[in-house]
């Protein structure tokens, strides 16, 4: 960060959730004043997810205002929601805001003086008081290949490790009428691929006027966007998967055959120690019968290591899933209690072991990923260029392609991989 940036500049933690909602904000700072301000502004959009993300962030914004004294810094996402006291207390901080409170111009009001007293520091209100969520539209996702559109927000479910819903709320829904609108309107901008996000978003719809369910909503995206190229799916959780969506994955060639689904563990009791709604073995079924639809699908999936209790057979049962689902794409997160969860209030795994249980899934991940890489060589791929000589595949996999502009697709053919990534040569060039 250059000293005393002029104009706006958000820096975003988490999910692609947050990376839309920051390009939300930006545009209603802006519209509050905030890029006329004489020093610039920075907004940092929070991640609360794990300990160590409230810690970076934390860490980030001491060093804003290290590097940039004179600059209003606001903080804002989930981690504010949830513990917005923790962020008042730091002078390095000028105004809290809500995660509902983010998305509106108002609560950035630039005036003089900012317009911030002691007693307005931080604007945070119930998320639970929410009911209903906005189609926020936005032209572009700066700096990205790739767009995304929110299509739902917050959680009606309390797994025993999650602090996310009380800093998203309920489940709420956009209108597909919204949703494609938005689309479109990506599409129109030059966007060959848009990713579908939320933080539940297999939970879409019942709370719409006829309760649509996610598998409906894609199947009317790809009807009413011809002119969309690639529709991508961010996180699912497999027990919600419907009918319509599993259709849509076996027949909508645009759909892009990636899932990444919310695992979090291979054993069955942590599994009901952490209040999920599936066991191990339909996981398992569910990779199988989606392969059967979709030959040649890539999964990725969550999965947290030393959740309490978790004994070394149970922890051996996380390691087998990776191979019994077929998983390509592996996020592990070490468990991290949050406080006010009830599994922070469970007897826990020593950190040495947490982290020695964490280092084995990231090898199992890093085996499954390597085999995925040698298994496409020789294949044709579309790749969705990213930036300067690198993109990805329609299963999501790094590719390394010397060619194309981002936003681009390249058709190419993989020669081999390399340092994790493929080596692509384009099918024009490869003629030549």
């Amino acid at each position: 960060m250059a000293a005393d940036p002029k104009g706006v500049e958000v820096v975003t933690f988490g999910c692609r959730l947050n990376t839309y909602e920051s390009e939300v904000m930006k545009r209603e700072a802006e519209a509050a004043g905030l890029g006329a301000l004489e020093n610039g502004a920075i907004i940092f959009n929070t991640c609360a997810v794990t300990g160590e993300a409230v810690r970076q962030a934390k860490q980030s914004i001491r060093k804003a205002r290290r590097e940039n004294p004179n600059a209003r810094i606001i903080v804002t996402g989930c981690a504010a929601q949830t513990k917005p006291d923790d962020f008042v207390a730091m002078n390095e901080v000028d105004l809290v805001l809500g995660n509902e409170e983010k998305l509106k111009a108002h609560n950035y009001r630039a005036l003089p003086d900012f317009g911030v007293n002691a007693f307005e520091k931080a604007r945070v209100n119930d998320i639970f008081s929410v009911r209903e969520t906005a189609s926020h539209m936005v032209d572009a996702i700066e700096g990205r290949a790739r767009a995304f559109v929110q299509v739902q927000n917050g959680c009606d479910h309390r797994c025993t490790f999650c602090i996310i819903p009380y800093g998203r709320g309920n489940s709420r829904s956009v209108p597909m009428g919204g949703v494609v609108e938005q689309v479109r309107r990506l599409a129109g901008n030059g966007y060959a691929e848009v990713v579908l996000s939320g933080v539940d978003m297999t939970s879409y719809g019942p709370d719409l006027p006829g309760a649509p369910r996610l598998g409906k909503l894609v199947k009317t995206i790809l009807k009413q966007v011809p002119e969309l190229k690639r529709l991508r799916l961010s996180s699912i959780d497999s027990i919600e998967a419907d009918d319509d969506l599993l259709d849509a994955i076996a027949t909508e060639a645009r759909l892009m055959p990636h899932l990444h689904l919310s695992l979090q563990s291979g054993d069955d009791m942590i599994l009901k120690r952490m209040k999920r709604r599936h066991l191990r073995d339909q996981s398992i079924r569910f990779c199988q019968d989606v392969r059967k639809l979709r030959p040649g699908i890539v999964f990725g999936a969550d999965i947290i290591a030393g959740f309490p209790t978790e004994t070394d057979a149970m922890f051996e049962n996380s390691i087998k899933i990776v191979e019994e689902c077929g998983l390509t794409h592996l996020h592990v997160f070490p468990f991290s209690p949050r406080e006010g969860t009830p599994a922070a209030r469970m007897p826990q795994v020593r950190r040495e072991v947490v982290k020695q249980r964490a280092a084995r899934l990231r090898a199992a991940g890093e085996t499954a990923y390597e085999k995925h890489l040698a298994s496409l060589a020789g294949t044709s791929q579309s790749i969705l260029v990213e930036r300067e000589g690198l993109g990805r595949t329609e299963g999501f996999t790094l590719a390394a392609i010397h060619t194309g502009q981002p936003g681009e697709i390249v058709e190419a053919v993989i020669t081999g991989h390399e340092g994790g990534r493929l080596l692509a040569t384009p099918i024009a060039a490869r003629a030549a």
